[in-house]
């Protein structure tokens, strides 16, 4: 083995040349890596969420404050940043079970139902959730939602992706608006029964 001894200017040129080779490479097998997964047809985990989360969005998401077992909603507007319409097809929240719902009308009376088929949003559009219409039902909540606590849900869409948010609790009264079964809506007309 023969050692020869560069200048110092010398040597840092080799040692540049050698940084920038060793730095090529590396991109490379990155990329190499990168490709490998996308001709594969797989998706990284990190990849699933930021997409689902930048194609639909929440705004202005809240939650009526209730005692620990009253039925309550969560409001807020979806919005489809997409050229193709979403459906929401579930929600999930630690708080409590959870059921999408609309208010409907039924033999001439105002009923809150589980909507079938779940929310759609249209390509570029928005849907709203809101006390009197579309809501996330919070079934039967294990604690009491108090005004300003957060409550944190995920939205379970047709593709199989999901969103998570959070909602502020705040009290709301409306028109002695009520989410239990048999009381009055916004309209005053009685709610009916609940869908199972």
């Amino acid at each position: 083995m023969r050692l020869t001894f560069l200048s110092g200017s010398r040597r840092r040129t080799v040692a540049s040349v050698v940084l920038a080779g060793l730095l090529t490479a590396g991109s490379l097998a990155g990329c190499g890596g990168e490709e490998k997964t996308a001709a594969g047809g797989g998706t990284t985990p990190s990849q699933a969420p930021s997409a689902a989360a930048s194609v639909l969005t929440i705004k202005d998401p809240w939650v009526k404050a209730a005692p620990a077992g009253e039925m309550t909603a969560a409001f807020g507007t979806l919005v489809n940043a997409t050229a193709a319409d979403i459906t929401v097809t579930g929600v999930e929240s630690p708080a409590s079970p959870m059921e999408l719902h609309e208010m409907a009308m039924q033999d001439g009376k105002m009923v809150m139902q589980e909507k079938k088929g779940g929310f759609v949003i249209k390509a570029g559009g928005s849907h709203e959730l809101a006390p009197g219409g579309d809501h996330l039902m919070l079934m039967k909540p294990a604690a009491e939602i108090k005004a300003g606590d957060e409550v944190t849900f995920t939205l379970k869409l047709a593709d199989g992706t999901t969103v998570p948010f959070a909602a502020i609790a705040k009290p709301f009264a409306g028109a002695e608006e009520s989410y239990a079964p048999g009381h009055g809506s916004p309209s005053g007309m009685p709610m009916g029964s609940m869908a199972p």
